[in-house]
């Protein structure tokens, strides 16, 4: 049958999964408890696996809560930041004038890159561990201008509209250089080049900036190309090979950077910003300005989503400069604009991939590369691109031969950054639509294929460690719920029995795809935290852990209510301030959970011992027949209880020996445990027009243990309009001189409510014995799939492939006039 044919008369297929081959082979797993002593069964859970309340819900939809900007009102004397940027795409600035503007009243100060107040030592934005794996290539301010955006001057002044005015009476003049704005021109000899030798120190591997090359990475397991070359001379083996582009995404977030940087009476430096990445941020700006660590405090106040944007340092370095020239407190708070062109984006890329398998569907090597625009400046370019290989090829981990390999280049358009997903949205598009391809190139079911070389639990995992010298990072795969997740996905989305619509032109597919990502990065990450008892029996649990709006701290007092027996409204949450709290790393990676979720199950367990030792005591029971649960202690054995109110004012005031009940908790680890998912599309595709038509998304996830289980599908559902933009409406553009043609939401084409389709959302329960209470992460892991299940389900109805995103009729119609010789 032709792949034509197959794409007519799916819905006369008996069984598309193959799904009876895949479970056959499957070992059932036996539970090893000495090796899972989080494992706990549904019927002892008391806070762990319920929908409980987001603890800011309330403040959010009767707007109580708190961002950075509602605390102008604390600051009497606050100043109003204002961002002068760079309207060309490459060149020096050869003199500012400021005369008109400082001249204004009410302009309290006025900055350029020439000012002492303002740093020349080059760093990087990027919030990530120490040293940062991304060159130091910017300044606070630029005389050297590498794209339309790039901040040349600030002003802080009474109002908002005062120092806008004055940004625009600033004059500067440049010497406006040649760009370059493909990352294929880039790479040219004779090609402008961005960077000179000196401007960048904490170079990447693969540097070459005389090329505008911020980095090149290689990594193979196996002998690639004997594997090529067996599959090119052998009969029963095939090579192909596929082509996929992803465009700029923005992050779109509610609201934007916003700081407010002022020094205290004790002459110490405070932040009150939207930062994912507090600690990092107070790290780096001591660095920056010469000051000591123990003098900068940053406040993480309630943030309106961050999705990796704020994980960099975008903003409070130039907050900070006005406020050491005005000499007063400083807000600046980006404008849409801003956030649309100037800030941080998803990083476009050009991928190619190639396999060679059997023609019984054994897949013997993959083979991957990635180019990736970085931008002007490298911030997070080299990890990013490494992603694109190391989230979605571990899908496959038996493969014996695997080669990934990228560059990462630099051009006069904005910057690239952290975004969620970090790298795997794009891989996920090219890794699992070239599997589909496959799969119908040699007459498979492409769901078969998959499960037939898909993970199991088991698997030794060595791609994801494929960039690594050594095994430390080679991974041993604990849980993995992938083949429930499939099943499950086909049932929802009736799989084996499609109905197509009666109209000719009219044409249904179902395209899935297979998704993994990690649980926080490897050997990199540190999460701390602290429990302390009150003598009603409450507890404050201090944390360092940041919610984005995530409902982080909701799941931190839900994990300390399971240990220490009370309720998640007894766990008072104190987040995410470098004075107050102990050390984090931050929100991103999909570490929350994994990481400072272990850490406040460390601190709790080890309250709880003492809370034993105390219960011991006035029930005069042994600590090792005691148990928490119920607001208090209780012995097994017996049954008698001790409330945690009577422990704590026993603890706090008694006569013969006192305590204040702590528990410390610290969780670092080499382990990154992957979640699975299934993402399916249901399309109709109109071939008259090219217009399709979303009929339902289903997400099915193996996150582990979900300790909140409605918060996990808000994220699955956040993420999945995330996704869904990527492949069907976002994307920023540029004119010839680049210009930024998108300035704001209406330009960008965000899809709106009355543009989703049904969205079905399922979680699979699987047990990571490494995880708080068997959980894994979840936030990151549903920005990976629309693209590819889009793809493959336009594939499955009408028979084209689309590869580069987005997609659009007038890209469909193309396609099928190009299948049909422009006949149709």
């Amino acid at each position: 049958m032709s792949d034509s044919d197959r794409s007519e008369k799916v819905s006369e297929q008996p069984d598309r999964t193959g799904m009876e081959r895949a479970e056959s082979t499957d070992a059932d797993t036996e539970v090893d408890v000495a090796r899972e002593p989080d494992r706990k069964p549904e019927s002892e859970r008391e806070n762990i696996t319920t929908d409980e309340e987001k603890d800011d819900a309330r403040k959010i939809v009767t707007g109580a809560a708190r961002y950075t900007a509602d605390y102008r009102d604390r600051f009497p004397d606050l100043a109003h930041g204002a961002v002068v940027r760079s309207d060309i795409a490459h060149g020096y600035v050869e003199s500012v004038d400021t005369s008109a503007a400082e001249a204004m009243a009410g302009v309290d100060a006025v900055i350029t890159p020439f000012d002492d107040v303002v740093p020349d030592k080059l760093y990087s934005s990027s919030g990530q561990s120490y040293p940062e794996p991304s060159p130091w290539d910017l300044t606070v301010l630029r005389e050297h201008v590498r794209f339309v955006g790039d901040p040349v001057a600030a002003v802080a002044a009474d109002d908002p509209e005062t120092a806008d005015r004055a940004a625009r009476k600033i004059e500067i003049e440049y010497r406006e250089l040649d760009a370059v704005f493909d990352p294929e021109e880039a790479f040219d000899e004779d090609a402008p080049q961005l960077f000179e030798a000196g401007d960048v120190e904490n170079k990447q591997s693969g540097a070459d900036y005389s090329r505008n090359l911020e980095s090149h990475f290689e990594g193979e397991l196996g002998d690639v190309d004997a594997a090529f070359e067996r599959a090119e001379s052998e009969a029963d083996r095939y090579v192909i090979e596929t082509e996929w582009e992803t465009p700029y995404q923005s992050h779109c977030v509610p609201e934007p950077h916003t700081t407010i940087a002022y020094t205290d009476e004790d002459d110490r430096h405070v932040f009150i910003t939207a930062t994912q990445v507090p600690f990092h941020t107070r790290r780096q700006i001591a660095h920056l300005f010469d000051v000591p660590i123990r003098d900068v405090r940053v406040k993480k106040p309630r943030i309106g989503a961050g999705f990796g944007s704020k994980q960099e340092m975008a903003i409070e370095p130039i907050t900070f400069a006005l406020h050491l020239a005005a000499d007063r407190p400083v807000k600046l708070e980006m404008s849409r604009q801003e956030e649309f062109t100037a800030l941080r984006f998803r990083h476009p890329m050009q991928m190619r991939m190639r396999t060679a398998v059997t023609d019984d569907g054994d897949i013997e090597a993959m083979d991957l590369y990635t180019l990736s625009n970085s931008g002007a400046y490298g911030t997070h370019g080299m990890t990013v691109a490494n992603n694109v290989g190391t989230k979605p090829l571990p899908l496959y981990p038996r493969v014996s031969n695997v080669r990934f390999s990228g560059d990462v280049v630099h051009t006069n358009l904005p910057m690239g950054a952290a975004m969620r997903g970090y790298g795997a949205p794009q891989g996920h598009f090219a890794v699992e639509a070239h599997m589909d391809e496959v799969a119908r190139q040699l007459d498979f079911d492409p769901i078969e294929f998959r499960l037939q070389n898909a993970v199991r639990e088991g698997d030794l995992d060595r791609s994801v460690a494929i960039l690594k010298d050594g095994d430390r990072f080679t991974r041993r795969i604990r849980s993995c719920g992938i083949r429930e997740c499939v099943q499950r996905g086909t049932d929802a989305m009736g799989y084996d029995d499609l109905d197509q619509p009666d109209e000719d032109h009219l044409h249904r597919g179902i395209g899935m795809a297979l998704l993994a990502q990690g649980s926080g990065v490897a050997g990199k990450e540190l999460g701390a935290a602290q429990v302390q008892l009150n003598e009603d029996g409450s507890f404050h649990l201090q944390v360092g852990g940041v919610d984005t709006g995530t409902g982080a701290d909701t799941m931190f007092a839900q994990i300390a209510a399971e240990v220490l027996g009370c309720t998640p409204e007894d766990v008072v949450v104190i987040a995410a301030d470098t004075d107050l709290t102990p050390f984090d790393y931050g929100a991103y990676a999909s570490s929350t959970t994994y990481i400072s979720g272990r850490a406040v199950k460390n601190a709790a367990e080890e309250a709880k011992a003492r809370l034993l030792d105390w219960g011991s005591k006035l029930l005069d029971e042994p600590p090792a027949v005691l148990d928490t649960g119920d607001g208090g202690v209780y012995s097994k054995r017996t049954g008698n209880r001790v409330s945690l109110a009577e422990i704590g004012y026993e603890a706090t005031y008694g006569d013969d020996e006192r305590e204040h009940i702590l528990g410390d908790g610290t969780h670092s680890t080499d382990e990154s445990p992957p979640p699975y998912g299934a993402q399916f599309v249901d399309v109709t595709v109109d071939t008259e027009t090219g217009e399709y038509e979303l009929n339902k998304l289903a997400f099915v996830a193996d996150c582990g243990v979900a300790i909140n289980p409605a918060l996990v599908e808000g994220q699955i559902e956040g993420g999945e309009h995330m996704s869904l933009e990527y492949a069907t409406s976002g994307g920023l553009t540029f004119d010839d001189d680049g210009n930024p043609d998108v300035l704001g939401f209406r330009q960008y084409g965000m899809p709106r409510t009355t543009d989703h389709p049904e969205m079905e959302t399922i979680l699979v329960e699987t047990h990571e014995p490494t995880g708080p209470f068997g959980a894994k992460s979840i936030a990151e892991l549903p920005t990976n799939g629309v693209p590819p299940a889009l793809s493959n389900a336009i594939r499955d109805a009408v028979g084209i492939r689309l590869t580069d995103l987005p997609f659009t009729a007038e890209d469909v119609k193309a396609a099928l006039d190009e299948q049909s010789g422009g006949e149709r």
